[in-house]
């Protein structure tokens, strides 16, 4: 777990100058298709509890719940995903699984930045729909580029380390 959240934070600050476009998202997601929901949702959260409090564009307690909380999203969703798909084989060319990923990309990334908007408005007392205009410039960067990421790359990542971990009880041939 240390280890997958300290990639996930490294890749934040590697991607800090990039607004809204995170891999940690992706790792998250990833870390629990792979090992389950829990282990996932951990990750996310643990994140959270450090990037938030080192975070280059300051700490704010409110957001940093918010966002602790709604990053477990996307290893919970990981996690039910990866206990769904068990059974199936996995290629670089399943087309429906390429798209069902990208789909839970969009979604959970749609969920958490609607809960993570709440959250600013709140904090800062902002009305609930400026907050939300505010932030479509940065939600359609983060929700497109997480479809993208989590279409393209899931299944390579997946394969790969399921070969590293489990290879056949993972639906994966060596």
């Amino acid at each position: 777990i240390a280890i997958i959240v300290a990639l996930c934070i490294g890749s934040n600050y590697a991607l800090v100058s990039i607004p809204n476009l995170k891999a940690m998202d992706f790792f998250i997601f990833i870390t629990g298709f792979i090992f389950g929901p829990l282990v996932g949702a951990a990750v996310g959260f643990l994140v959270w509890l450090i990037y938030g409090v080192l975070n280059p564009y300051g700490f704010v307690p409110q957001v940093w719940v918010a966002t602790a909380l709604s990053e477990t999203i996307y290893g919970l969703v990981g996690g039910i995903l990866g206990k769904w798909t068990a059974s199936m084989e996995f290629n670089k060319n399943h087309l429906s699984l390429i798209v069902l990923l990208g789909v839970a990309g969009f979604f959970t990334t749609l969920i958490y930045d609607l809960l993570t908007n709440l959250a600013y408005a709140w904090a800062f007392n902002v009305p609930l729909i400026v907050a939300l205009i505010a932030g479509i410039p940065f939600a359609i960067v983060h929700e497109v580029s997480n479809t993208l990421i989590f279409g393209v790359c899931s299944i390579p990542l997946i394969i790969t380390l399921k070969k590293f971990i489990g290879g056949e009880r993972f639906g994966v041939r060596k």
